[in-house]
């Protein structure tokens, strides 16, 4: 049975290439309709003797399941290049989203992961932090929202940056 190459197998994640190129023709919708689109990143590092590294790809897919449950169906879900959780809000401005952030967070904050990790999550919005698709995720990665850490050796609640 062959692949689909817009999904990671046995998900709704949308790969790399097809995140991009979906991301970018729902900006350009954005900017004909004029309506608002949120970019969310999670940045997802497991925690190991001391020392945080980048997680699996298992990891990243557990992370996305639990942020599935949380968000519309229609909203997009996808990985990055660099192996990013990303999610894009449609019609949706930086305020609206900030409720679907927090339902992501409380989603997290009760699922008990096997090995500690944390979680950045960062945000930005068309068009009012960014007008392309790069531009918004550099954005994103460089406007923290919640930095969580828990798992089972180290049960934590999230952390507002200040």
């Amino acid at each position: 049975m062959p692949t689909d190459p817009f999904f990671e197998e046995g998900t709704r994640l949308l790969t790399p290439r097809a995140f991009d190129f979906v991301l970018d023709g729902e900006l350009k919708r954005a900017v004909r309709s004029q309506n608002f689109l949120t970019l969310v990143v999670l940045e997802t590092c497991r925690e190991w003797d001391g020392m945080t590294m980048t997680a699996d790809a298992g990891t990243v897919g557990e992370v996305a399941r639990i942020v599935g449950h949380e968000v519309r169906d229609t909203d997009l879900l996808g990985v990055t290049e660099r192996g990013t959780l990303s999610l894009v809000l449609l019609d949706a401005d930086y305020e609206n989203s900030a409720r679907v952030i927090d339902r992501v967070v409380r989603r997290i904050d009760s699922y008990d992961f096997p090995t500690p990790l944390r979680i950045s999550l960062g945000a930005a919005c068309y068009p009012t932090h960014a007008v392309d698709g790069d531009a918004l995720k550099h954005q994103a990665l460089s406007r923290p929202v919640v930095s969580w850490r828990g798992g089972a050796a180290d049960a934590g609640a999230p952390e507002t940056p200040h």
